[in-house]
């Protein structure tokens, strides 16, 4: 798979191995983004008590119009994507992320400050859903810069393990506000918490966020940025920039990596962040017990990623990828029979769904390079962010409200296992389209060279084999 326009190869003497700084101001978006979809998640049902539901209201209800507010946030992502993904190939990849960086810092902060419906009536829950549509937006711009920022870094053969580390804050995140809210949840009353407690984590994102600021002011523009503004063209002795891609071959480049990695997203936010909602709203686990559960499974995606991403890099991204789909796809009906089950042991269930977490990393390790690998520099920000902000949004961000919905409407509890499995099998597909050779040669030669002497391809977007 690739796009027909390759990007000028880098010589010995421009090419720049990522520093510490690079990595670390590329990936504490990410960390600052999933922290706090993560407690969003997390908190759903004291966020759809204090936000949805009004006296005499049904929880229920409010938790699916929690998880609405939660998807349309999502869907707002492919707009901030395209939006901040044209800019950052225009203008360049720092200036970007210090712009999403600040509005994602800058709206979080305000949920942990925002009046309730006890206060303000209705206008509390529009009030969420606003600043949840710039979270949205800045969040659909953090993606494309901050694998760009990694990959475009990352030396050759090692992109894989570079990109990883965009999924790896992922993990992190989710972990931290899962750690956060467990923290809370044993320290506060139950009453507390549901009357002040859940603002802290929202709150606490304010200094996360000025340093996220720090290190992205101090960041360098990445080489393969520098590169693409026309080293390789003069036009009447004037440096000229590299056309763009015909856009219906990057829009083909999307679709299929939105396909690609569509049971990640899924299997995703079903096992790491809808899970709490699920086990209590459904099994009658306590808030503790959710938690507990849900930072198993994060700890066992977070184990798995970095491997993964360093594997790719040896093998492909193919089989790892398609290792992480397959087992997703086999194992999550037995898994949530497995969870159903009141005779087995915390220990078999814990073992159960850290390994579904880390066959979620098997997928998300080698993804971010993945994407990286399909677009050339020109249009790297703007088409991997929105193959990676579609699939979030339909599959990610939807993922709490159809299985809530689905189940309220059915009384089906094995919802999410169809779910994921579904969607795994789908990107199972997709991925077989993935050359096997796609990890090999300079990332700027323009996706999918197997010659690996910087001729590129000439075939054009939606190359699959």
């Amino acid at each position: 798979m690739t796009v027909s326009i390759p990007d000028p190869p880098r010589s010995t003497g421009e090419a720049v191995r990522p520093t510490r700084r690079a990595l670390v101001a590329g990936s504490v978006g990410n960390f600052i983004e999933w922290y706090e979809f993560g407690v969003y998640g997390y908190f759903a049902t004291v966020i759809a008590a204090n936000f949805f539901t009004p006296e005499g209201g049904n929880d229920l209800e409010g938790l699916v119009k929690t998880y609405a507010s939660f998807a349309l946030a999502f869907f707002f992502r492919p707009i901030g994507a395209a939006v901040f993904g044209r800019l950052g190939d225009r203008i360049g990849r720092r200036p970007v992320l210090i712009l999403v960086v600040l509005l994602m810092t800058a709206a979080t902060t305000l949920i942990g400050l925002l009046p309730t419906y006890d206060t303000v009536g209705a206008a509390a829950p529009w009030l969420l859903t606003f600043l949840r549509v710039l979270q949205g937006l800045s969040a659909g711009g953090e993606f494309g810069g901050a694998v760009s920022i990694m990959t475009e870094f990352a030396p050759d053969g090692r992109r894989g393990l570079y990109g990883a580390w965009q999924s790896f804050t992922v993990a992190l995140g989710l972990l931290g506000g899962a750690g956060v809210a467990a923290l809370l949840a044993t320290v506060l009353s139950e009453q507390a918490l549901n009357d002040w407690g859940w603002r802290l984590p929202f709150v606490l994102t304010l200094p996360m966020g000025l340093g996220a600021l720090w290190l992205r002011l101090r960041l360098e523009e990445t080489p393969a940025f520098r590169g693409a503004g026309g080293t390789d063209k003069r036009v009447g002795g004037a440096v000229a920039p590299l056309p763009t891609p015909p856009a219906a071959e990057v829009a083909w480049a999307i679709v299929l990596g939105a396909g690609r990695i569509m049971g990640w997203a899924a299997a995703g936010y079903t096992f790491l962040v809808v899970l709490p909602s699920y086990l209590q709203s459904t099994l009658g686990a306590s808030f503790r017990q959710a938690l507990i559960a849900t930072v198993v499974a994060n700890l066992g995606f977070a184990a798995s990623i970095i491997p993964a991403g360093w594997l790719s890099d040896r093998i492909g991204r193919r089989p790892v990828m398609l290792s992480g789909a397959a087992l997703v796809t086999v194992s999550a009906i037995p898994l949530l029979n497995l969870l159903q089950d009141t005779d087995r042991s915390n220990l078999v269930k814990g073992m159960a769904v850290f390994a579904a977490g880390a066959a979620v990393g098997l997928m998300a390790g080698p993804g971010p390079a993945m994407l990286a690998e399909m677009f050339p520099t020109r249009v790297r920000y703007t088409g991997l962010g929105l193959a990676y902000a579609l699939s979030n949004a339909v599959f990610s961000g939807c993922a709490g409200l159809i299985i809530t919905k689905t189940i309220e409407r059915t009384g089906e509890v094995d919802i999410p296992a169809y779910y994921t499995t579904v969607t795994c099998a789908i990107s199972l597909l997709a991925l077989l389209t993935l050359r096997g050779d796609d990890h090999r040669g300079p990332l700027s030669e323009g996706r999918g060279d197997s010659h690996g002497d910087g001729r590129g391809d000439e075939r054009g977007v939606g190359r699959c084999g």
